[in-house]
């Protein structure tokens, strides 16, 4: 008679099995193969072999995926730059790729919708520029160049904004943004810096209005928005504002008028200032400065 042992359902012990029930399956007995040797529970079934993942093949440092590419530019997410890539507004070498997932090569030519652009991250650094630093190697082999000054900023590819001499000081933009440096080169821009100037003597009353009135250099016309002498100093020190970030134009319209510049200093460009940035310091813009930049 069977006990119950190993059986799940229990039943009331004090019952007999009658001469006409079923003998209980053998199939019913104990679920589990006893093992003395350890638990009483059955041994593991062996894991199958599993086979060797093949190994991944090396990144090639000289390729990326589009999408990342378009993003490192700053133009745009990955995310967005999806959507571009589906859209057809992405060109490859001149030809338009939709391809979700397609790797280009780092010298490859990538249009972003109608603009050309680089997967280097738009950098944005701003210089209070010291004395006997040019942005031209040019001018005086002797003479230290300012990428020297900002050199630990970032591993991108600066280049300043406009041209400054040695003798020259002030706000000094660098990027490796190049509309951004097309925005600020052109003649027509149409932001506003602000120079200091110091002059060999007292600038003339009379020159001060003609300077204000705008001038004739060369064939060029030249445009002044504002000329005044500066508060409590010497009528040698002239706060000029214009439009142009080329220095050799500011110092050319004194010059005009027989004045020798002994010093100009750029003391605002396109709305930025050389508040808490010491003589010789940079710092990166910040997010609301380079929107400000892109709309001036």
């Amino acid at each position: 008679m069977n006990n119950g042992k190993g059986n799940n359902k229990k039943g009331p012990s004090s019952k007999k099995t009658g001469s006409g029930a079923k003998k209980p399956n053998t199939s019913a007995k104990a679920t589990f193969k006893k093992d003395d040797s350890k638990t009483g529970f059955p041994k593991a079934k062996p894991a199958f072999d599993k086979k060797p993942k093949a190994p991944k093949k090396p990144a090639n440092p000289d390729e990326m995926r589009l999408n990342k590419y378009i993003a490192n530019s700053g133009v745009c997410s990955r995310r967005d730059a999806d959507i571009y890539i589906q859209s057809g507004n992405v060109k490859v070498n001149g030809e338009v790729v939709t391809e979700m997932g397609y790797k280009v090569q780092l010298n490859d030519v990538v249009n972003f919708d109608g603009s050309l652009i680089t997967p280097e991250k738009k950098e944005y650094v701003l210089l209070n520029k010291p004395k006997g630093f040019t942005t031209s190697k040019d001018e005086d082999l002797n003479s230290n160049n300012v990428l020297d000054l900002v050199r630990g900023a970032t591993k991108a590819k600066l280049q300043a904004v406009g041209r400054m001499d040695k003798t020259t000081t002030g706000l000094l933009l660098f990027t490796n943004d190049t509309d951004m440096v097309r925005k600020f080169t052109i003649p027509n821009q149409r932001s506003s810096k602000v120079y200091q100037v110091s002059l060999d003597k007292n600038l003339k009353y009379e020159d001060l209005e003609k300077i204000a009135a705008g001038l004739t250099i060369d064939g060029h016309r030249v445009f002044v928005e504002e000329v005044s002498y500066i508060e409590d100093q010497p009528k040698s020190e002239i706060g000029i504002k214009m439009k142009t970030s080329n220095v050799k134009v500011v110092r050319s319209i004194f010059e005009h008028f027989k004045y020798d510049v002994l010093r100009v200093d750029r003391v605002v460009f396109a709305g930025l200032t050389k508040k808490n940035l010491p003589r010789g310091n940079w710092r990166f813009l910040t997010e609301q400065e380079i929107i400000n930049l892109k709309n001036s």
